[in-house]
């Protein structure tokens, strides 16, 4: 078998598993984790081996960008301290901790095991991410979750850097060294995200090809890494910005045609993206075993241990975390709820992967470095055990915890919101009419479409008249774009306004993008 069949068989599993989860609506990931494990577990199956590049540069950057894309930059001014806090000091206390069990249980050295507390840090933007779409939490909770992931990763990459420098050479990185380095990593990285969004959004305002717009699209999120990584800063970081500022103004960038091709085009990618590259994790499993040397056949129990390490030093760092968060807020009571569902979502993922394949092969002075596979092992297997247990059981501990958001409480927040737009496009229509801007008739058809709408019915189903009996179809479209406009300014007001939420405006902006391309052209 070919490599390029290979990885045509790949996509086609991937796409399937992934294709299966939506339909029995379980998590992805999960799934695909599994079905990777069993597929690697063939005897038949050749040694599955991904190099590093393939992961932190071909797949790392659309997953990312597409992540920080999703979070609205309202809400992560909101939970800014939590999120420092836990990007902060969660991940210093996690390495330590991890580092601590791991030279206690495993052959590893104090400075391989300080290594590998490194990549397992921080929690995985894209693990999170991916299992988050399904369940409705309340959009602050949402936010902190993701934003945390997106964020965490500057410090757990400043860490790695530092212990993987410590493990091959000869003396130890300095302390004050550290802390210079992560300034240029993070602030480094935040800069060149902030500049490449910047220059993006100059190239999308005088844009109006969707094919040039798909291929900007496409490639933001590359040249955000590539350029942050050549200048020696955190390409993690610099994607990161880039997409919370883009996701937050590209509404205002682009037509209505435009942004539905690029939500098309890209939700496509980051489906494929994702499906591999989880399916990918669980195949590699069992290859990477079968490279171990004898003397590290304890790996199971170091799995477990480590594992478990994450999953406690979490909850041990955001249970108190939220009390304090609480009390300052004024709250009578402290709730277990919200810290429970936040420490359960602290799955990992591609990110540490992405880590620990980038571990050199040999030390400074030519000496192999020792268990580096073990490292490998002990990373996937904590990757795959988090995917499995917190994947499958996220959306039980969230029913539990009862902060879900009902579908009742959306749909009345939608339909708010959608009468509040009717509402906007009538008086735009009465402006029209007492300008004698536009044909009576067509003002009026228009108003008894924006009237049904008040009364959750269809607009289409209550007229059967077509426009073009009482004016040309070009002064219809013209007028309904108008009116279109007036809905979409008034949308941005009732968010600006607090009156929904983040996903009832992206949800509510897509049906008036529909809408608007159902127009066609003039």
């Amino acid at each position: 078998m070919t490599d390029l069949t290979a990885i045509l068989l790949l996509v086609v599993f991937a796409t399937l598993v992934a294709t299966g989860a939506r339909h029995w609506r379980i998590p992805a990931p999960s799934l695909l984790v599994v079905g990777g494990v069993l597929i690697g577990l063939l005897p038949w199956l050749r040694n599955v081996q991904v190099a590093p590049e393939v992961i932190s540069v071909v797949v790392l950057p659309p997953l990312l960008y597409a992540s920080a894309e999703e979070i609205p930059w309202r809400e992560l001014r909101m939970v800014w301290r939590p999120v420092t806090v836990l990007a902060f000091g969660l991940v210093l206390a996690t390495a330590a901790a991890v580092g601590a069990v791991a030279a206690a249980v495993t052959p590893l050295s104090p400075t391989m095991a300080l290594v590998l507390g490194a990549v397992l840090a921080s929690t995985d933007p894209v693990a999170v991410t991916a299992l988050g779409r399904k369940i409705a939490l309340p959009p602050r909770i949402q936010v902190l979750v993701q934003s945390e992931s997106l964020f965490n990763d500057a410090t757990s990459l400043v860490l790695f850097k530092v212990a993987v420098g410590s493990a091959i050479a000869v003396h130890a990185v300095a302390l004050p060294a550290a802390g210079g380095q992560f300034l240029i990593l993070g602030g480094g990285g935040a800069l060149v995200g902030g500049a490449v969004a910047a220059v993006v959004a100059l190239i999308r305002r005088r844009t109006e090809d969707p094919i040039l717009e798909t291929v900007i699209a496409l490639v933001t999120p590359y040249a955000s890494y590539v350029v942050a990584e050549d200048v020696h800063a955190s390409g993690v970081t610099a994607v990161v910005v880039a997409g919370v500022v883009l996701g937050s103004t590209g509404h205002k960038l682009t037509n209505a045609t435009i942004r539905l091709q690029v939500h098309a085009v890209y939700g496509t990618v980051v489906f494929l993206l994702e499906s591999v590259v989880f399916a990918l994790i669980g195949l590699e499993l069992p290859a990477l075993v079968r490279q171990l040397n004898v003397d590290d056949h304890t790996w199971p129990l170091g799995v477990l241990a480590v594992a478990g390490t994450v999953i406690a030093v979490r909850m041990l760092g955001v249970l108190p975390l939220s009390a304090v968060m609480q009390r300052r807020r004024g709250n009578g009571t402290v709730t277990w709820r919200i810290p429970a569902v936040v420490s359960w979502a602290g799955t990992r993922g591609v990110m540490p992967l992405a880590a620990a394949l980038s571990i050199p092969l040999a030390a400074d002075d030519g000496s192999p470095l020792p268990h580096r596979a073990l490292i490998l092992v002990l990373t996937t297997g904590v990757v795959v055990f988090t995917l499995v247990l917190q994947g499958f059981t996220l959306a039980p501990v969230v029913r539990w915890s009862r902060i879900a958001l009902e579908p009742e409480h959306t749909a009345r927040e939608e339909a708010r919101a959608r009468a509040g737009l009717a509402q906007a496009g009538l008086s735009c229509l009465d402006e029209l009419e007492a300008a004698e801007a536009a044909p009576t008739a067509l003002i009026d058809q228009l108003r008894r479409g924006l009237l049904a709408r008040l009364d959750q019915a269809d607009a289409d189903q209550d007229d059967d008249t077509t426009p073009a009996a009482w004016a040309s179809a070009t002064t219809y479209r013209a007028l309904r774009r108008t009116v279109i406009a007036a809905e979409s300014t008034q949308l941005q007001r009732l968010y600006a306004d607090h009156h929904i939420s983040d996903t009832t405006r992206r949800r509510l902006q897509r049906s008036l993008d529909l809408e608007e391309a159902g127009l066609g052209e003039d």
